[in-house]
């Protein structure tokens, strides 16, 4: 899977960069979560601070569209982000089920 970046565009007041970018891919639209580890490597960035907004895969092409926020921490992600986005891009489930299981210990 090869990412291109066709455009970004600094939002300081958010402390993110919004990204569009192009996946050119072999077989099925890959998974949000692929594709979200792809941008991220390609951009260095952690995995946590880059939520997927859309991907738009046109009829029989192997060429999607997306939308993403790069954000400057995970802890910006979770601030601005609705808790909906969070779940699809599963960012801090790690840190919910952990509390839940210290939670069930005590």
């Amino acid at each position: 899977m090869d990412v291109d970046i066709i455009s970004e565009s600094e939002n300081p007041m958010l402390h993110r960069t919004d990204v569009t970018f192009e996946l050119t891919h072999e077989d099925a639209t890959p998974e949000r979560l692929q594709v979200r580890d792809s941008l991220a490597a390609k951009l260095n960035k952690d995995a946590d601070e880059v939520v997927i907004r859309k991907l738009e895969t046109k009829f029989g092409m192997r060429k999607t569209v997306g939308e993403a926020k790069v954000y400057e921490s995970a802890d910006h992600a979770r601030d601005v982000e609705q808790d909906h986005m969070l779940e699809r891009n599963k960012i801090g489930v790690e840190e919910e089920a952990e509390a839940e299981a210290d939670a069930e210990e005590a």
